[in-house]
């Protein structure tokens, strides 16, 4: 019996193949859509998933509360983790790592620079990654190891078996090889390649209680209560803090660590897990979009197919035979669009993956997509046929025959109901991918406050480190180079914090927290930051060493009138304020500016060389940087990096969302007019008889087409009308998330229903136009 009704449904589509291709390519868009998006989110949700017992695994953050503002970070002090691990029993193990580090590797004639990290002896503990050779509890005891991935053994030794042999790291230490581990999956929230004692870069300065540098994690016991566990780690970082110092620790566990990021009133409020519910909710209505218009393209050729459902129930067919007939027509459609889909996402996924910045990969034996696939396909089918299959095996076969053949209102509202959400949608889409533009636009063209245009920068490695200043003079001397400086952290990117400064007046009862980073001479005049009172860092000052430069956000927060030449203590010890920057933006618009000191040293804790270049000369600047730094340093690889480049990646995701929207509100359109097509060819075949009098009483062509339209301009006009006030209230709330953001005006919301409106009587006027051009003696021939 399946088999027949099979049969007859694939007898239908072939009979009506520009109709069964309509609605086959509509289907397979917005499946292919739905999958790609499928295929991200799974990416998403599966952050750190590569580790066993994930959920108790834990990173240590640190709080504050900061002249009423409530903040929440990454880094910790140092001496945080011995207090957690001599006081906290819950805790099973614990490590402290540094922020990722390139470093040159070296093994024979073989060099490259390798991303890793330093962490304490128990990162392996914590962090339970399969090992290929060695001992994962003492991999990096003895400050002299080095445990690498797989990767690494594979490129430098030939073979993962690279226990015993030795690296240089850094042209200047020798490690041996203790152990190698398995390459850490694209979606880890730790990325390395190494790791090695964290010892081996400590300093004294890494040991106070001001200094928020690195991250700790922690592995609680199986039985341990998170929340108690949390509860007593506050009580001991609470007990062991020096009274001047008033952060305090928050424990989040690592599975929630990518996708819940942001923190207000010090719970987490969000992150990426927005991304992952807005596009998880765009992917279904794509797929209703494209669902909506098999019905409505279906509805459309209903008077062509009511003769055949009439003969069908005059010769004893039952209604559920034309149901199941139907329903086989749409389950037959949904599979050859998913086949379709599938086509399109296998060509579509390596652009893709470069726009969201991922190795997503379709595995052919993975059960869960297939499952999904089939799922999809049913769904799918049984959603866009339901609505035709019922209507049409509904059909009276005594009207139907007698060509009394008429839609009732109720049917009409639903069909008009479907595009209006259809369009709804899509201008919901339209809005987000205008203010996202826009904000994305502010955030490049906005005044910083420094100038990250023609800005180079250079990684301080092997002798530069020791000859900092020798090597700023070389590259000054360029005709090519407007100015030159050192940094410890690049300028747009300030995330060191500290609790260390003090000053004269200070109130006993104000916690402060203020951003700070090593700096070299000609600082200020390097990123074109304006001085609003004194002067920058210069080295005809060798006093400079001990003295501070602040910004204003700093002497706001220290209530200092003429701040120059006034005492404050610092890292340096007491020294004296010698300029006053104005502010600058030292993160992303995400957050608000925050009070900065800049410390004038040169020595392992300076990154970067900042490189200005004279405006049309960047070419030539890089050649000379090059041949100087070779001269410098021949053992390293010559490599830099734009300043403005960095500065972008800061709203890589933001960039993601915008690239994607822009492409989500361009299909839903598409397919919306698909939908929209199908619509008027079912409007002109009803009114076919009527264009037919109005032409011969004389109505010109563009009257006919003005009949046509002016019934969709109304349905796209309530679609501008209920979906503005759900986008307004969408992207106010996204927008809320930067300090600094353009103001939503109705520009945009007219903006975008201007877009739909065009767009969607472009559609229309194809039809319009078709029907508008017929003969009306063929219009008006009894049939």
């Amino acid at each position: 019996m399946f088999k027949n009704y099979f049969k007859i449904a694939i007898r239908s589509l072939l009979k009506n193949k520009l109709f069964s291709f309509i609605n086959i390519f509509g289907l397979a868009l917005g499946m292919s859509c739905s999958m790609l998006i499928w295929l991200w989110v799974r990416d998403e949700i599966s952050y750190n998933s590569f580790y066993p017992d994930l959920e108790q695994i834990y990173l240590v953050r640190s709080a504050s509360d900061w002249n009423g503002e409530k903040n929440v970070g990454e880094a910790t002090p140092g001496p945080w983790s011995e207090a957690i691990q001599k006081e906290v029993p819950e805790v099973a193990a614990l490590t402290k790592i540094t922020w990722n580090r390139d470093l040159l590797v070296k093994a024979g004639e073989k060099s490259t620079k390798e991303n890793g990290i330093y962490a304490t002896q128990d990162f392996f503990k914590v962090f339970q990654t399969p090992f290929v050779a060695g001992n994962a509890n003492t991999a990096i005891d003895q400050p002299t190891s080095i445990a690498i991935s797989r990767k690494l053994a594979e490129k430098y030794f030939g073979s993962s078996n690279a226990v015993g042999k030795t690296l240089k790291l850094d042209n200047s230490s020798d490690y041996t090889v203790s152990a190698v581990f398995e390459d850490i999956p694209q979606n880890a929230s730790v990325q390395l390649d190494w790791v090695i004692n964290f010892k081996v870069q400590e300093q004294d300065w890494m040991k106070t209680w001001g200094n928020f540098s690195f991250k700790t994690f922690v592995r609680l016991n199986p039985q341990a209560d998170p929340v108690h566990a949390d509860a007593i780690i506050k009580k001991v970082i609470k007990k062991n803090t020096p009274p001047q110092f008033a952060s305090f620790p928050i424990l989040q566990g690592l599975k929630d660590l990518y996708l819940h990021g942001e923190y207000e009133n010090l719970k987490p409020t969000g992150g990426r897990i927005e991304y992952v519910r807005v596009f998880s909710i765009v992917a279904i209505f794509i797929l209703l979009i494209a669902c909506v218009n098999f019905m409505n393209l279906s509805t459309a050729r209903s008077v062509k197919r009511a003769k055949e459902v009439g003969v069908r129930k005059v010769v004893g067919a039952e209604r559920k035979f034309l149901v199941m007939q139907f329903l086989g027509e749409s389950l037959i459609v949904s599979g050859l669009a998913a086949f379709l889909a599938m086509i399109f996402v296998i060509g579509l996924l390596p652009a893709f993956n470069e726009v969201v910045q991922k190795q997503i990969s379709l595995k052919a034996l993975d059960p869960v997509l297939w499952l999904s696939i089939i799922s999809l396909v049913l769904v799918t089918g049984m959603v866009a046929g339901s609505y035709p299959a019922l209507y049409l095996s509904s059909l009276q076969p005594i009207r139907i025959l007698k060509g009394r053949l008429t839609f009732t209102n109720k049917g009409a509202f639903l069909r008009k109901g479907l595009v209006v959400f259809q369009f709804g949608l899509s201008i919901f889409l339209i809005i987000g991918m205008l203010v996202i533009g826009r904000q994305m636009k502010y955030i490049q063209t906005k005044r910083l406050g420094l100038n990250k245009e023609n800005v180079l920068y250079i990684t301080l490695e092997g002798n530069l480190i020791n000859k900092l200043e020798v090597f700023r003079q070389e590259i000054m001397n360029s005709p090519f180079v407007a100015s030159a400086t050192t940094t410890g952290a690049m300028p747009t990117n300030i995330q060191g914090n500290s609790g260390d400064l003090d000053w004269d007046g200070r109130d006993k009862d104000l916690v402060n927290t203020v951003s700070a980073t090593f700096v070299g001479y000609d600082f200020a005049k390097t990123m074109n930051i304006e001085m609003l009172d004194g002067r920058d860092f210069s080295k005809d000052f060798a006093a400079d060493t001990a003295n501070y430069i602040v910004n204003e956000a700093a002497v706001k927060m220290m209530k200092m009138k003429d701040p120059v030449g006034k005492q404050v203590k610092f890292w340096m010890g007491k020294g004296t304020i010698v300029g006053v920057m104005k502010d600058f933006h030292l993160s992303s618009f995400h957050q608000a500016i925050q009070p900065l000191i800049l410390v004038n040293y040169k020595g392992l804790n300076t990154e970067y060389m900042m490189i200005k270049t004279q405006p049309g000369k960047t070419k030539e600047a890089i050649a000379y940087v090059e041949k100087i730094t070779r001269a410098f340093n021949p053992d390293y690889p010559f490599t830099y990096h734009f300043l403005d480049e960095d500065y972008e990646k800061m709203y890589r995701s933001e960039m993601i969302v915008n690239t994607l929207i822009k492409y989500f509100g361009i299909l839903a359109i598409v397919i919306s007019c698909l939908g929209l097509l199908g619509l008027a060819a079912f409007t002109a075949e009803q009114r076919t008889k009527e264009i037919g009098i109005r032409k011969v009483l004389g109505a010109n062509v563009a009257s006919v087409i003005a009949l046509l339209s002016k019934d969709f301009i109304k349905l796209i006009l309530v679609s501008i009308v209920l979906a503005s006030p759900l986008a307004w209230y969408v992207m106010d709330k996204w927008l809320q998330d930067f300090v600094y953001h353009i103001d939503l005006s109705w520009g945009i919301f007219m903006l975008a229903g201007g877009i739909a409106v065009s767009v969607a009587m472009f559609t229309v006027s194809f039809q319009s136009i078709k029907a508008a051009l017929m003969n009306p003696v063929k219009s008006l021939k009894s049939e």
